[in-house]
């Protein structure tokens, strides 16, 4: 269902904002909150650290700015992302992200300031201000940069440094969305459709394996004829990286991208080397599809074409909530209980109207509800996305328990509530599934998520490294060494079932994560804690199911790989990803057995 318009949904689809602010009244009473703030920070320049007494005062004034600017930016964006069309929604979001970049020029002094401190005389402050030790992690972390900080001079030099850099990671956007095109191909009905980044995965899940093709080609041949300035583009990004990594004296990018979370470069390398050594998973799982299919071979653009019949659309909202809060039984009376209350209390925008934002998400802050942005679409896949996003939204929730400082979880952790959300509503679809068909339908999707999740993100990952690897080690990155690499990879990854398709070695140039270095293993170890964890709550493992909730109350209270320990998954061995392994050869067996 698609309302013409914002006026015509109804209000029991829209989520209540009203919670946050109610008025405009309320708006800039916090406005001016924030405003009068300001000159009591700045009065703390060159005295944060004159005794413990300052320094509690200080974090609790920079705590109190920080919630409320948040709060101002949480709602303005999602009230224009519901109505992009609204001039007044876009200059209040437009008027707070003014005010928060003002507040960032101003304090540029804190970190440094404190940062020339030694961190023992931070230590002897918390012993002696019971106070503080709310904020005795937060602290920790800050003063972890002290070996990569710089002094007061050296750090605006480096500030105003950065902001000449981003034109590589911002030409290559234009390049990809704004400045686009694709051209047009036919579609099943023999009609010109422009193929575009949004429908081309459609067309690559067509049955007509022409069409397929067409627009496999068609996609590719766009970056081909880009290739030199979209090398240069990748080039430019990484020396970037590079320069950024030298000055703040890290060994490598790779450390530099890891530090934050604390985790050690062998993390990484763990997750590429113990999924080579599972990588006869993927060449069975090709080989299947393509016995499956009827083809000889499969090509790049015969990957994401649906292996059933089955047309799982015609499901209503109401009734995909019955089978989100059946599939979500394994969690427990507790999280089924707190879960209702995103329906209760109108977390969820819920259906697609002219001018609002595509796609989902979960957002909010905390002082307001984890509120969920869907375009509901009465399909299967709205219903798994509906989960994704509640998987996030309580994670939110429960991470409230935390103190504010400690209460935001790292993006390590962050896909992996909703990832669990998924595979349980997987597992329930399947296991209540009918017809044959349908089963086919849930184990293929279950084993793409694999596929493209911990397989082909960790591809990426390797990609990353081995050109970073490159440009520190002298070796000039012409284009064709570029796509040379990705192709080899491509290749190594799908193995002798599949085709690796000339066009192929330039799938590298599409992918805008790659300006964000060393990003996207974090989709694959998040898969493999999800797999790891759910597999074991299906088991009907009460400690996990226990333990599991006390890692959605951990926030960022600890380092990522502390808290993950907590619920069983210790991502500095192989064995997390040795279960999402053997939970994906599972399915993949169970395929094979109903194909047969």
């Amino acid at each position: 269902m698609e309302y013409k318009t914002r006026k015509d949904v109804p209000n029991e689809y829209k989520w209540d904002l009203n919670s946050m602010y109610d008025s405009e009244t309320a708006i800039n009473k916090d406005i001016e909150r924030v405003n009068e703030l300001t000159p009591k920070i700045l009065k703390y320049k060159d005295h944060i650290l004159d005794s413990s007494d300052t320094l509690y005062d200080f974090l609790k004034l920079t705590e109190e700015q920080d919630r409320i600017i948040t709060k101002l930016y949480v709602y303005s964006k999602m009230n224009f992302d519901v109505d992009t069309k609204d001039n007044m929604t876009k200059s209040l979001k437009m008027k707070i992200e003014k005010l928060n970049e003002s507040l960032s020029e101003k304090y540029s002094f804190i970190e440094p300031e404190m940062l020339k401190e030694d961190y023992n005389k931070v230590c002897e402050y918390i012993k002696e201000n019971k106070k503080l030790e709310e904020y005795k992690f937060y602290l920790e972390c800050i003063y972890r940069y002290k070996s990569h900080s710089l002094n007061l001079e050296e750090e605006e030099i480096f500030t105003k440094a950065l902001n000449a850099f981003g034109a590589c990671a911002e030409t290559f956007n234009n390049i990809n969305n704004a400045d686009i095109n694709l051209g047009y191909i036919k579609n099943e009905k023999g009609e010109d459709v422009e193929l575009t980044q949004s429908n081309y995965i459609t067309f690559m899940k067509s049955k007509d394996r022409k069409i397929r093709e067409n627009a496999f080609k068609t996609m590719y041949n766009y970056y081909k004829n880009l290739k030199n300035t979209l090398s240069s583009l990748y080039v430019g990004e990484i020396k970037e990286s590079s320069f950024i990594t030298n000055v703040k004296k890290y060994s490598s990018t790779l450390e530099r991208s890891l530090y934050s979370d604390n985790i050690d470069v062998s993390v990484y390398k763990n997750l590429i080397e113990t999924v080579h050594k599972n990588m006869n998973l993927m060449y069975d799982y090709m080989a299947l599809r393509c016995k499956i299919l009827g083809l000889d071979k499969l090509h790049m653009y015969d990957i994401y074409v649906d292996l059933s019949e089955e047309d799982k659309n015609n499901i209503s909202f109401e009734e995909g909530k019955k089978i989100l809060f059946e599939a979500l039984k394994p969690l427990g009376e507790k999280y089924l209980n707190d879960l209702n209350r995103a329906f209760d209390e109108k977390w969820i925008d819920i259906y697609p109207s002219s001018g609002k934002k595509s796609g989902a998400y979960s957002w909010g802050c905390y002082d307001s509800y984890p509120y969920l942005l869907l375009n509901y679409n009465d399909t299967v896949d709205s219903v798994s996305t509906m989960g994704h996003e509640l998987g996030h939204s309580m994670h939110s929730y429960y991470s409230k328990k935390q103190n504010y400082v400690d209460s935001n979880y790292p993006i390590f952790l962050a896909e992996i509530a909703s990832t669990v959300n998924e595979v349980l509503i997987n597992d329930y679809l399947y296991k209540n599934a009918k017809k044959r068909e349908e089963k086919i339908y849930y184990l293929t999707d279950f084993l793409d998520t694999v596929r493209t999740t911990l397989f082909r993100q960790t591809m990426f990952a390797e990609f990353e490294m081995i050109m970073h690897e490159k440009e520190q080690n002298g070796i000039p990155l012409t284009e064709e060494e570029i796509s040379n690499t990705y192709y080899e990879l491509n290749k190594l990854y799908y193995g002798d079932n599949v085709i690796s398709d000339e066009d192929i070695r330039y799938e590298w140039s599409r992918i805008p994560h790659f300006y964000t270095p060393f990003y996207v293993y974090k989709y694959a170890t998040g898969l493999s804690s999800a797999l790891s964890i759910a597999s074991r709550i299906l088991d009907n493992d009460e400690e996990t199911r226990d333990n599991y909730l006390e890692f959605l109350s951990s926030g960022g209270n600890d380092y990522p790989l502390n808290i993950l320990k907590k619920v069983g998954v210790d991502m500095t061995t192989s064995k997390p990803i040795e279960d999402a392994m053997s939970m994906f050869k599972e399915k993949l067996e169970e395929l094979q057995e109903l194909t047969k």
